[in-house]
């Protein structure tokens, strides 16, 4: 591969937009064709023209339960993209998203919230801050959660469960480039997590306090590299973070460690994606550690796990890549595989309970076919296998558990 070409990749890569730095070359690892999405305009460093965008993506599927036999249709998400560009070095970026198509009074299910609100102050062409709410640099898909820039209908669940993409919070953040070597870097400042808020088998997730009256006592930083060679691309991100909101005073009365980085959580992932000639390849590993789950367990009863992990791999190929047809040009039909592993529960405080439920591995193969770069049409099917259930947490006159499940997914997604 050119230079040139190496750092035409690496400007593109740190191009920071709402819809998760949309990378424009054939480097981004879902798909080989990436539609260039409205807000993309606003990322351009110098431009002094003041403007307004309007963009959006979303997502709809079908899903096939075969051990319950039951079936379910979702509009998972639509989400509306407003941004501005004041000068040519400042620009504000927000997203409104809407999940499981409304919310309705003692409703259960569905969310309506600002998944980003933030404005990026461009200090050069290599560097950029960025201060609001926004998703940092964490795995692949927290940013890259475009329908159209990965395969599969459902996001893969070590980002869903381990890292609970989409993860945003409210803080500063810093990105740039070497001018040297093919690298990218960013750290930022963050309010932390909400241990109260844990609940069993969902890990961290419940714990993101997502900018809504988010406890500022407690505060994160995150920070990721990652380093362009040929067709592959290399990351490296860290998370650490205190996950105690409440004043010390209260903190203390019930036996937790308060302050910045009181009751810490550590997250750790790396990850490897490679593109080339229709052909595509990534590998993900994340690990969470919360030394402390003990003492959250003695406050909350949340069964909260001191160790969790996850790793996934995924081989695609786009089967119209060598196409010679003018009717398939532009067009892609992606086969895909993808098998992963997690552990929620990977070890337990004393005052915890093992839930081999939570012990999981998944395989998923599947098609996705992009007509235009900017719609896909997914189908997969997904085999899941889980550890035993746990006797302790469940009623022994419920249904015998079942071990292995499967699943057929269908959706649509779009992006503009």
């Amino acid at each position: 591969m050119k230079k040139s070409t190496i750092y035409t990749i690496i400007l593109a890569s740190i191009s920071y937009s709402a819809h998760s730095q949309i990378q424009k070359t054939n480097v981004t690892p879902a798909q080989q064709l990436v539609a260039n999405t409205g807000e993309d305009s606003l990322n351009s460093y110098g431009n002094n023209h003041s403007h307004t965008v309007i963009s959006g993506y979303g997502e709809l599927y079908y899903q096939r339960d075969f051990n319950n036999q039951k079936s379910t249709v979702d509009l998972k998400r639509a989400v509306i993209f407003v941004g501005h560009q004041f000068s040519g070095r400042i620009a504000f970026f927000s997203e409104l998203e809407v999940e499981d198509a409304k919310v309705a009074a003692g409703g259960v299910t569905g969310e309506v919230g600002m998944e980003q609100a933030y404005m990026k102050f461009s200090l050069n062409p290599r560097q950029y801050l960025v201060a609001g709410l926004f998703v940092p640099r964490i795995g692949i898909t927290n940013e890259n959660h475009l329908p159209i820039n990965y395969n599969g209908v459902e996001r893969p669940l070590v980002e869903q469960m381990v890292i609970p993409s989409t993860w945003r919070e409210i803080g500063v953040g810093f990105y740039g480039q070497t001018t040297s070597l093919p690298l990218t870097y960013s750290v930022a400042l963050l309010n932390g997590l909400d241990n109260s808020a844990f609940q069993h088998g969902s890990g961290i997730k419940e714990g993101r306090q997502e900018g809504q009256n988010a406890g500022a006592n407690n505060l994160a930083i995150t920070a990721a590299v990652q380093y362009f060679a040929g067709n592959w691309k290399f990351q490296v991100s860290v998370y650490a973070g205190g996950s105690t909101t409440l004043a010390p005073k209260n903190a203390d009365t019930l036996g937790l460690k308060s302050g910045a980085l009181g009751t810490p959580i550590y997250l750790g992932e790396a990850d490897l994606q490679y593109a080339n000639n229709g052909l595509t390849f990534k590998v993900l590993a994340t690990t969470i550690s919360i030394p402390e789950a003990s003492n959250i367990n003695h406050v909350y009863t949340s069964n909260t796990p001191s160790q969790m992990y996850g790793v996934y791999a995924e081989a695609g190929y786009n089967l119209f890549q060598h196409s010679k047809s003018k009717q398939l040009n532009g067009k892609q039909l992606n086969i895909f595989a993808r098998y992963e592993m997690l552990d929620m529960n990977a070890q337990i405080p004393t005052n915890g309970v093992n839930d081999g439920t939570l012990k999981q591995s998944h395989t998923v193969v599947g098609l996705c076919y992009l007509p235009i770069a900017n719609v896909v049409i997914k189908a997969d099917i997904r085999l899941l296998h889980t550890g035993d259930q746990n006797p302790l947490l469940v009623n022994p006159n419920s249904i015998p558990y079942k071990q292995n499940n499967s699943f057929l997914n269908i959706g649509i997604g779009y992006s503009f």
